[in-house]
């Protein structure tokens, strides 16, 4: 089967959002280009993206790569410079560090399935990692959630629906309100967690 088009992604989320009543909302959400979109084209907190993928997400980082370059971001390769099997946890750990220090606005991490790599980035001191695996989840992950570290599964997704993701997901406010107390419980969790182990 062949891979689906950008073209053909964004029909589908359309579609989807239409029967959900937000006809609009894809539209909004989905810029057609980085001119189109302030955030896109500018970023926040510096505009810095630490991006990092183990042997698995290596040919997807090295696109994602080039990807975010042509949106306007300045880009954090944390490795892995080759194909050689690496410890997704080692990549997980310097792309959460850059986030959780400031050093990078967001994080971007892909392995086989992204599980593993969510899971370790998510023991890092201010980082809010987000497994996505579609443009719901993408803005769900961001409006929702605050998420601050994107992972994705190179196996379980292609090139153009990760685009698409990481796309939508850089381009997504966190939308506060009621779901910042929530937010807020999340970082009460890992306060209290920090200091019973200390």
């Amino acid at each position: 089967m062949p891979p689906i088009s950008d073209s053909e992604i964004h029909d589908i989320v359309q579609r989807v959002m239409q029967r959900m009543g937000k006809s609009n909302a894809s539209q909004s959400n989905v810029p057609s280009s980085p001119a189109t979109n302030p955030t896109a084209q500018t970023g926040k907190a510096g505009a810095t993206v630490a991006i990092g993928g183990d042997h698995g997400g290596f040919d997807m980082k090295a696109m994602l790569k080039t990807y975010l370059a042509e949106l306007g971001f300045g880009v954090v390769d944390c490795g892995a410079y080759d194909k050689n099997p690496v410890d997704y946890p080692d990549i997980a750990l310097a792309v959460a560090k850059m986030v959780s220090e400031g050093t990078a606005w967001r994080g971007i991490i892909i392995d086989g399935a992204g599980i593993g790599s969510c899971m370790a980035a998510n023991k890092v001191p201010g980082v809010r990692a987000a497994l996505c695996y579609d443009y719901a989840t993408a803005v769900n992950s961001r409006e929702h959630n605050d998420a601050n570290v994107l992972t994705l599964g190179a196996g379980l997704i292609g090139n153009n629906l990760a685009k698409q993701i990481v796309k939508t997901w850089l381009s997504t406010d966190f939308g506060g309100g009621r779901h910042q107390p929530r937010i807020d419980k999340i970082i009460g969790i890992e306060k209290f967690y920090m200091k019973a182990g200390k």
